[in-house]
């Protein structure tokens, strides 16, 4: 069995404390070291040769002192951190100069380097630091350009050379592609692993013009999906000046539980004579940077691309001059700053955020790409369509699902590759996070080497004792994932509230010994049929709604993913649909916030009469009535009565919109969500004499008064109304409402 009780290399904290000083809680790193080498006009053969010319990373040993100088520079303009001349000194990249066997030999020489000229400048007052420098590399796990293990083993490589060299901390920078960087700190841990020691961590993501990094990542999603890591420190680099950093700073300042670092180019480069240039003055760039200090609470500042030592002097002198802002986080032991008291827990695909708890609604997860219980998804694997999985996955997209299940369990085919395949056209084909599910592990690391989202794994349990159970909460923290947790254990499935809760219980003690926290748990407290006619299955649905009350209320900050339609198997489509969104709404009034279902088949329960609802729920909670030992009613038997006959479309119609009169049929529209029709009933009431801001400002906004209200009442699912509002009304400043 894995011992929940994992060792854990010891954390080097002198930079740390550094950080923590009170009287100088700003860090000043160096500025561009390409920048500065290209200033010195070295020859082709200061770098070794015309083959190797434009390596700078070789130039540690071609020509040390033309880097050291580089080095001192900085030191000498103030900065308390120089980074190692090893940006590109990974093997990957030093094979485009048959250099890739000498990879460790140049990260150490040139953390060595740096060392030593960061030691000259040391007093007991200002101590200096290496910061081991690791580049993006040359190609984009997420395109497919290279595999996370090559990836992976190659920094390797590079962030062992760096810490036999003398490096204070690592920094992960220029980053391009999340999973770039996942790769990367999965190398940095084997790294302390093997050392028995580790280094503090700093990423640094390089956000594009356009406001997202390389592959389409936003902010949000940057740190949706490395808050779940053991960094230090996150910020951006490089890419722009740091004018347009400032929102992508503030999001940070406001939502992450991270010290923030900021190191910009001296502006954007214009091109001038065939070469680029940057022309922010060493004055520009320090009012830019100490109003990131003292506005947003930036406490790591330095250079990028076009900075020169006076653009280090000029803000190393105006730092001892400016306030930090402080900001709102919580400080442990070993001096990371971690959970500030507004983080709010999310899922990522690789290009935003998605919170984990929704406003007055549920986690909404897509379950229709499953091959264990879709004979379509299967046949689409039999044929390796993946066009047509895709053409699943994109339909639960617009259907309002937030995120995406995805199981390719099915026998006889490589249910890795499968994973493989499918993940990796799925992050980049669909805006929406990613679950995945399988009985075997292998396949959710398979997955997992593809998705630089922030994922959940679905699912573990203690059925085969406690080594899967833990090798599935290691794969959450190696790839920072959520988890769900099935109320199961070496007995079998839980029937009763009282089983759940104990196992749900057990597992909460072991997840969070091993370093899984609340938040990133999720219970699966088994929906299990109500629709057999058994006895013993007649109180499935009670047990499990008193199980999630019981877990609400004793183990805090957990969340809940809970596979509806298993309620109703074996009914009719239009009972099942009927049964399974009252169940849910029963669900969600003790404390439900995420689940499996088709969001197409899920009703508000506006839309089911209420007498039907009330059978439902006599069916939920065995609420049958007996004389003697006779059963008089029976709610299972009166819903098959009631549905008798009527279709899965009939179940989801109710009232036809076309019956009421216009202003009613608008206002319904936007209860409804629905988007088809609305352009004729616009028209009808634009000819029926009713002003176009009339139509916009009272019929849509009195629908929209519903949409609140349904909002606000924890027993009705999420309406979909707001996106036909915002609809309409780009509808209005597109001239097609016209007056009249």
């Amino acid at each position: 069995m894995l011992s929940i009780e994992t060792s854990k290399p010891q954390l080097k904290t002198s930079f740390l404390e550094r950080l923590q000083n009170p009287d100088r809680p700003v860090v000043i790193f160096d500025g561009a070291m390409g920048t500065n080498i290209q200033s010195q006009n070295l020859t082709a053969e200061d770098f070794g040769g015309p083959e190797y010319e434009g390596c700078n990373e070789y130039l540690v040993i071609t020509k040390p002192e033309a880097v050291a100088k580089v080095h001192r520079d900085f030191l000498a303009a103030g900065a308390d951190v120089v980074e190692t001349d090893s940006f590109g000194s990974s093997p990957l990249v030093l094979a485009e100069y048959d250099l890739a066997d000498r990879a460790y030999e140049l990260s150490r020489k040139a953390a060595e380097l740096a060392r030593s000229c960061a030691d000259e400048f040391t007093t007991p007052e200002k101590p200096r630091f290496v910061a081991g420098s690791i580049g993006p590399g040359t190609k984009l796990p997420t395109l497919g350009h290279i595999t996370y293990d090559e990836l992976r083993s190659s920094f390797m490589v590079q962030a062992e050379g760096l810490y036999d060299g003398g490096a204070d901390l690592f920094i992960v920078e220029t980053c391009q592609d999340v999973l770039q960087i996942k790769a990367a700190l999965s190398a940095f841990e084997a790294v302390f692993a093997k050392k028995g020691s580790r280094l503090p961590l700093m990423v640094s993501v390089t956000m594009e013009i356009q406001g997202t990094m390389l592959v389409g990542t936003d902010i949000s999603g940057v740190l949706a999906i490395l808050e779940p890591f053991p960094i230090n420190i996150l910020g951006l680099n490089c890419a722009t000046g740091p004018n347009l950093m400032t929102s992508h700073i503030k999001y940070l300042s406001e939502n992450s539980p991270f010290p923030i670092s900021c190191i910009p180019n001296a502006g954007l480069p214009e091109n001038v004579g065939g070469q680029a240039v940057y022309k922010m003055t060493p004055e520009e760039y320090t009012t830019a940077m100490t109003g990131f200090i003292a506005e947003h609470g930036v406490q790591i500042v330095g250079g990028c691309c076009g900075t020169r030592p006076a653009h280090i002097k000029a803000l190393a002198d105006a730092v001892e001059h400016t306030q930090l802002k402080e900001r709102s986080v919580r400080k442990n032991a070993v001096g990371e700053l971690r959970e500030p008291i507004f983080y709010t827990p999310a899922a990522a695909s690789i290009y935003s955020a998605q919170t984990y708890e929704q406003d007055n609604s549920f986690l909404i997860v897509g379950e229709r790409l499953n091959a264990s219980g879709s004979k379509k998804v299967r046949k689409l694997l039999n044929e390796d369509d993946w066009d047509g999985l895709l053409a699943i996955a994109k339909s639960q997209v617009k259907e309002g699902a937030h995120m995406l299940d995805v199981n390719v369990d099915y026998v006889g085919r490589d249910g890795e590759r499968d994973m493989r395949e499918l993940v990796s056209r799925l992050v980049t084909n669909t805006t929406l996070p990613l679950m995945l599910d399988s009985t075997e592990w292998t396949k959710m690391e398979a997955g997992l080497k593809v998705a630089g989202g922030k994922c959940l794994l679905n699912s573990t349990n203690y059925e085969d004792g406690e080594e899967r159970f833990f090798k599935v909460l290691q794969l959450a923290k190696e790839y920072g994932a959520g988890v769900v947790i099935g109320c199961i254990d070496e007995e079998g499935m839980a029937r009763t509230a009282k089983k759940k809760f104990e196992i749900a219980k057990r597992a909460y003690e072991d997840a969070l010994k091993f370093g899984i926290p609340p938040h990133e748990i999720f219970y699966d407290t088994l929906a299990l049929p109500i629709s057999t006619g058994i006895e013993e299955d007649r109180e499935n649905a009670k047990a499990t709604i008193e199980s999630i009350q019981l877990i609400r209320e004793n183990l805090p900050g957990v969340h809940f993913m809970l596979g509806v339609s298993n309620i109703s198997f074996g009914l009719s489509p239009a009972t099942r649909i009927t049964l399974n969104s009252v169940f849910l709404n029963e669900a969600m009034k003790a404390g439900m916030d995420g689940s499996i279902v088709s969001a197409a088949k899920i009703l508000p329960l506006s839309k089911i009469d209420e007498e039907h609802q009330q059978v439902c729920r006599d069916l939920i909670y065995d609420n049958r009535q007996f004389e003697g030992d006779i059963c008089t009613y029976d709610p299972l038997t009166k819903l098959t009565e009631i549905f008798a006959g009527v279709s899965a479309k009939d179940a989801r119609s109710g009232p036809s919109l076309a019956d009421l009169p216009i202003d009613q049929r608008l206002k319904q529209h936007i209860i409804d969500g629905e988007r088809i029709g609305l352009d004729d009933a616009l028209k009808i009431g634009l000819d029926a004499g009713h002003k176009a801001l009339e139509i916009v400002n009272t019929f849509l906004l009195d629908g929209m008064k519903v949409v609140g209200e349904l909002f606000g009442s924890v027993d009705t699912p999420r309406p979909k109304g707001t996106g036909i509002l915002r609809s309409t009304t780009r509808l209005a400043d597109a001239g097609l409402l016209q007056q009249k």
